[in-house]
């Protein structure tokens, strides 16, 4: 039988293929049998929580109209917002006191019919700051829109700066069960494998009820009480240890 040269070629680079599977086949199987599974692992949550004064209040105030005509309707709207916006603006204070319109939307009302007869509309203010006593003293001032919320909640830097407190608290805490544990478990001490840190801030605050609404709907609305409370903010430091 003759065996041409393409044969033999073929012949050969089927045979170093195969050599070459057979080699990372077997490196394979000695990585997998090398690589030990972790030994003395330990894993830990650690958690601190301080109380904290919400210093940010946001009030929102709406007022809805509706008429025959779109454009009478919007024109009231503006009035009532340009009105509150005139009363608002003369405290405006950056970061004490903050204001700015918010939604608008006006649409079409309809008869039994399907047949447009009227139109309605509604926008808001809102007025935001670490100023509660002033924020409360408008919605006794401002007569041409009403109360729709009212929220409580931490500012900014407040958070930022009780946020890195926290954190301090929370790793300590965690290296202290670290160090607990080892000697537990008979260790002389730990490494740090891989370590996150996670937050929790207070809630923003609560609808005004219904009843607070309409009395605000008065000529002559009283001011708001403030009482803004407290609220909490959390820090959980989780992760793995290595025990020695």
């Amino acid at each position: 039988m003759t065996i041409t040269s393409s044969s033999l070629r073929a012949r050969r680079a089927a045979s170093l293929l195969g050599g070459a599977l057979s080699v990372l086949l077997a490196s394979g199987a000695s990585a997998q049998a090398v690589a030990p599974q972790p030994q003395g692992v330990l894993n830990l949550s650690a958690t601190a929580t301080v109380d904290v004064p919400k210093d940010w209040m946001m009030l929102v105030l709406s007022v809805a109209k509706e008429g025959s005509d779109a454009n009478a309707v919007q024109n009231q709207l503006k009035v009532a917002v340009d009105s509150a916006l005139v009363e608002a603006r003369k405290q405006m204070k950056p970061g004490q006191l903050e204001v700015q319109t918010g939604a608008f939307s006006i649409f079409p009302r309809y008869n039994n019919k399907g047949v447009i007869n009227g139109w309605q509309g509604s926008t808001e203010v809102q007025i935001q700051g670490r100023d509660m006593a002033t924020i409360g003293q408008l919605t006794g001032k401002i007569a041409s829109m009403t109360i729709a919320n009212v929220s409580y909640s931490v500012s900014r830097e407040t958070r930022e700066k009780m946020e890195a407190e926290v954190t301090a608290m929370a790793i300590a805490r965690f290296k202290a069960q670290a160090e607990l544990q080892a000697k537990a478990f008979g260790y002389a001490g730990y490494s740090l494998r891989e370590v996150s840190v996670a937050y929790e801030a207070p809630e923003s605050g609560h609808p005004m009820p219904m009843r607070a609404m309409k009395m605000a709907m008065a000529d002559a609305a009283p001011e708001m009480p403030v009482e803004a409370g407290k609220g909490s903010i959390s820090a959980t430091v989780s992760g793995s240890v290595q025990l020695k």
